[in-house]
């Protein structure tokens, strides 16, 4: 666990090595801990998936979308951001309008993949706040989430868009198999 501080707030986040056997029972544990603090204050719960298919190391949020729509799932859930249909850059603004019309009082998951240092690589982080898209390649998109997850897929430096599109997809596939399954088993007990 760290505490970082993001818009001069600290949050609580959990780093979880992907690669680890305990990697899936951390996971759930982290991820229904928080969610459980929300259970009374929503309505519906809304995984915003983000990402493209168009780069290895930006499909993470797509993929567990993906995932996640060949779930049964209570009727209370929505995936916005899937391989057919991804949520990217150039939507999202469209598509945080279409939720908060469509859904009143969601708590909103936001799923997306991250740079960072080469020790957390296949790292999966977990906390409540906010995550701001499209900043590790220099983008200005809104930050968005009550909650959110992020998989490290690859090293933060010179030439990002390049590092996400030689990103090994192993390492992207198994942190979404984690987050997904682990999402599924919680949601299905609350």
């Amino acid at each position: 666990m760290k505490n970082i501080l993001y818009n001069n707030k600290k949050f609580l986040t959990n780093y979880i090595n992907s690669n680890s056997e305990f990697a899936l029972l951390e996971f759930k544990s982290h991820f229904f801990d928080i969610l459980s603090k929300y259970k009374h204050n929503f309505r519906s719960i809304i995984f915003l998936c983000i990402g493209t298919d168009r780069a290895t190391g930006d499909s993470l949020g797509p993929l567990v979308g993906y995932k996640l729509s060949k779930l049964p799932l209570k009727n209370n859930v929505f995936i916005y951001g899937t391989l057919d249909e991804p949520v990217h850059a150039k939507n999202l603004n469209n598509v945080l309008e279409e939720i908060y019309i469509k859904h009143k009082s969601p708590v909103l998951i936001a799923i997306d993949a991250s740079l960072g240092s080469k020790e957390y690589i296949n790292y999966i982080n977990i906390g409540e706040g906010s995550i701001k898209p499209g900043a590790g390649v220099k983008k200005n998109l809104p930050s968005v989430g009550d909650i959110f997850i992020t998989g490290i897929v690859n090293h933060t430096g010179i030439l990002e868009i390049s590092v996400l599109q030689n990103t090994r997809l192993s390492g992207v596939m198994n942190m979404a198999d984690i987050i997904s399954s682990g999402i599924w088993h919680c949601i299905s007990i609350m």
